[in-house]
């Protein structure tokens, strides 16, 4: 222990002479070497990298407790900040689910002609695929409209919000757009018009970059197994915001909770500003912002968006096969969710069950799939998916349809963490924000599309018929991740 203090110490002396590099390597040296001397014989110890200290070569040793890199202390805390982070934020986003049928119906009593205007696009297109004009399949399908305009804005401002948190670092912005998503709960809590309402969903919908910047944040992260567990713990906020949002929604006046939402909101902005850190640093990140906003343009369009252009055209990016293994799992991951977003059967009381059962498998199974197995998972996951929408869709009886959907939550829980997780791995450490921020705009879009896609093939076809075309579907990209596996991992002693 002694020799361990004298070392830090040395370590310090040298960040007072503005030596930080050569600091930082001593203290990660004695950090790691500790840990393998705690490890008691189950460590082994690779020689990797070697430097000059003092004019010798040292070699800095990389410790694997039990096959596995370990998560350090530091990546531990970021994890746990953006999982608390991201739980507070849809918590505010879920208060809104159980709510909204009776906020529109308030909107329809009042007469308001913006509302009026939109309820005749709603009607048009209800008519058109033969949907019965009652009263709750409207508030569905006027719901899942305000959805879809909300995923079309985070379409579009997810890349240049991962492309700027190249160039800036992901700290400000991060913080910018929780204060954007602050802005939208006042301007809906202070008003009760339509149009207060929609400028607040139009003003949420832009500012809801802090997902993708949370998957950028872990995918700086240094180890493998730091970005899979990280991406596991960003499913489970998922699952835990997406079933008690609703339960504390249903349970609070429609007046009451914008209020809470803001306050959720304020206390999200408070806590990320203490407590979390920059993982970006400026050595590592894009040259200019210029730059990134030239390759976030090419992510506006569609087909640039599903070839990664806005990567492929940045500085350092992937080349040859893990380019087009990235393009591919960008196309893997907008088909799984276009198809599973148009079917979306968290509604009602399933809130529960599904967001419990995710919960359960993201904390028990997700987060502890060794790196490089991710692709496999994933692929067993989507096989899963053909006879959970077959029990679904032709099921009459309870158990069937809780067989159906423990099968589809088991999916839910897995692919879409692995997929990011996997995702992570590509491309130069000024590139992670593009990167996850192409995702995530991948994401958007086939939320925009699935549900509407979807609704006019249930209301045409019918149940049955829709799910099981569904299930069928899904072996498309389960095809496309046959002969697909997960890049190599990359191990950094700093």
């Amino acid at each position: 222990m002694h020799k361990h203090r004298r070392e830090f110490k040395g370590a310090v002396r040298e960040i007072r002479k503005d030596n930080q590099f050569l600091a930082r390597m001593q203290l990660a040296e004695t950090m790691e070497r500790e840990q393998c001397v705690g490890a008691q014989g189950r460590t082994v110890v690779l020689h990797m990298l070697t430097w000059k200290v003092n004019g010798t070569s040292q070699t800095p040793p990389i410790c694997f407790h039990s096959g596995l890199a370990t998560v350090q202390p530091a990546e531990t805390r970021v994890i746990t900040v953006i999982f608390l982070g991201l739980l507070l934020d849809l918590l505010a986003f879920t208060l809104l689910l159980p709510l909204l049928p009776g906020l529109l119906e308030n909107h329809s009593r009042a007469q308001d002609p913006l509302y009026g205007s939109w309820q005749q696009g709603v009607d048009w297109f209800a008519a058109a695929i033969g949907m019965p004009a009652e009263k709750r399949y409207n508030s569905v399908l006027f719901g899942g409209l305000i959805g879809s305009v909300f995923s079309v804005l985070q379409f579009l401002s997810a890349p240049l919000t991962g492309a700027t948190s190249d160039c800036l670092g992901r700290r400000p912005v991060m913080l910018l757009s929780l204060a954007g998503l602050a802005t939208s709960y006042a301007v809906w809590a202070a008003s009760e018009s339509f149009a207060a309402f929609l400028a607040s969903r139009v003003i949420g919908g832009i500012s809801k970059g802090n997902v993708s910047l949370s998957t950028a944040i872990v995918a700086d992260l240094g180890s493998p197994p730091a970005r899979s567990r990280g991406m596991a713990v960003i499913g489970v906020a998922f699952s835990l915001g997406f079933t008690l949002g609703p339960m504390l929604g249903a349970s609070l006046p429609v007046r009451t909770a914008p209020w809470l939402a803001l306050l959720f909101a304020v206390s999200d902005l408070l806590f990320l500003f203490c407590f979390l850190p920059e993982t970006l640093p400026p050595e590592k990140r894009a040259p200019s912002i210029s730059l990134g906003f030239r390759a976030a343009a090419d992510l506006l369009s569609p087909l640039a968006l599903l070839r990664f252009s806005a990567v492929a055209h940045g500085q350092d990016p992937p080349t040859g096969d893990r380019l087009r293994h990235l393009r591919r799992l960008g196309l893997v991951y907008f088909l799984y969710l276009f198809l599973f977003s148009g079917l979306d059967l968290q509604q009602g009381k399933m809130f529960f069950f599904i967001g419990l059962a995710m919960a359960t498998i993201q904390g028990t199974y997700t987060r502890r799939i060794s790196p490089g197995r991710e692709i496999v998972a994933v692929k067993q996951a989507i096989l899963l998916l053909v006879p959970a929408f077959l029990l679904i869709g032709w099921g009459f009886t309870l158990p069937t349809l809780g067989l159906g959907l423990l099968l589809y939550s088991f999916a839910a829980a897995v692919v879409v963490p692995c997929l990011s997780s996997v995702v992570a791995g590509y491309g130069s450490p000024g590139q992670k924000g593009t990167v996850m921020g192409t995702l995530r705009s991948l994401g958007a879009l086939a939320r925009a599309l699935g549900p509407m896609v979807a609704a006019s093939a249930y209301w045409l076809a019918g149940a049955p018929a829709c799910f099981t075309v569904s299930a069928g579907l899904f072996l498309l990209p389960f095809l496309l991740l046959r002969s697909l596996t997960a890049p190599a991992p990359t191990l950094k002693a700093e």
